[in-house]
């Protein structure tokens, strides 16, 4: 049987959803070792995206094939049994067997989280990046206009030995302000490795006064990574929803 799960999860202290050969620290690592131990057999588990070290998620998706005479409600309940206190599984359903959390994707989004000053945010301190300088909210929108569209986002890329297609298509980017915080949410088809970081870091830079809104324009198209802002840090970054039709 082919299942869907979808997780959230604090990714504070976790090095991303990869499982990796170095460590056990991860959240696909954590959930298949739990239903490798359930099922008596190795399990692998597809995620719809790969998030950062550091990253969190409140709708992570992730399918994976078990035979098993236990009822989805029973998997998920033995999953978050034996699951650390900061990674859930939210729901559980039987999927059809074609089902691909990643494959059958057709978008994702992502929430950046900046907090004007620590003070107001101690209850919520390890979701936010905290920048106490303010900000030019309204030169950062107008920046946002540029990035819109399907356009070659290679100067966002992470991966600067990338051979697949680094073109991507930005629906929405939305920033909102409010008296404590200023939330940037990106709504594509797909991100690239640290592209949505890589935004954000660009654009908390033109709120800064550091780059002109108008520069995205060229700045798409010179392909160049070092040419982008800093990659903001792994904290102030949430996976909202993974889109499917």
């Amino acid at each position: 049987m082919n299942y869907k799960m979808i997780i959230q999860y604090d990714g504070t202290r976790y090095n991303g959803w990869q499982r990796q050969s170095t460590t056990e620290n991860t959240i696909q690592g954590k959930l298949e070792a739990i239903l490798t131990k359930m099922t008596g057999t190795p399990v692998e588990i597809q995620g719809a995206g790969r998030t950062d070290a550091g990253v969190h998620a409140k709708g992570q998706v992730a399918h994976f094939q078990i035979d098993t005479d236990k009822t989805p409600e029973e998997i998920k309940n033995y999953i978050n049994t034996y699951l650390p206190d900061d990674i859930g599984v939210l729901t559980l359903t039987q999927a059809s067997p074609r089902f691909h959390s990643r494959l059958n994707a057709i978008g994702k989004i992502y929430c950046y989280h900046i907090a004007k000053d620590r003070a107001h945010n101690i209850f919520n301190r390890k979701y936010v990046y905290v920048h106490p300088e303010p900000l030019d909210v309204e030169a950062m929108k107008m920046a946002t206009i540029y990035l819109h569209g399907q356009h070659d986002f290679k100067s966002f890329c992470g991966n600067g030995h990338i051979k697949k297609s680094t073109v991507r298509a930005i629906h929405n980017i939305q920033i909102e302000e409010d008296e404590n915080e200023i939330r940037m949410t990106f709504h594509g088809n797909g991100f690239l490795q640290y592209m949505v970081r890589i935004l954000a870091g660009t654009l908390i830079e033109v709120g800064e006064g550091k780059r002109d809104p108008h520069t995205m324009i060229e700045l798409l198209e010179t392909k160049d990574r070092k040419q982008a802002g800093a990659t903001a840090p792994a904290c102030g970054l949430t996976l909202v929803q993974v889109l499917y039709d």
